[in-house]
């Protein structure tokens, strides 16, 4: 027997969504169908164009800006998320 061939695009590397449950994934994907995200996946987004401008970043001062705005932008993710577990308890 021969292996089907698959045709296309690889999946989007999704590992991050092993952690959310069945319900969050639900109503992650009706927003995302309405063109709405969630604060805390804005705050994600914003924290990956964060962590890919502070690595082409060679100053010690910018760097360290950088740095400091990523764990702003990760600390206000954990309280939005926080925020919606409760909510959802």
């Amino acid at each position: 027997m021969q292996k089907a061939r698959l045709k296309g695009k690889p999946l989007p590397d999704r590992t991050g969504d092993a952690f959310v449950s069945a319900g969050d994934a639900v109503g992650f994907r009706i927003m995302a169908e309405a063109g709405v995200l969630p604060e805390e996946i804005r705050l994600k987004q914003q924290v990956a164009a964060a962590r890919e401008r502070l690595a082409g970043l060679q100053d010690e001062a910018a760097r360290k800006a950088a740095m400091a705005e990523i764990a702003r932008l990760e600390m206000l993710r954990a309280i939005a998320e926080e925020a919606r577990r409760k909510f959802l308890r």
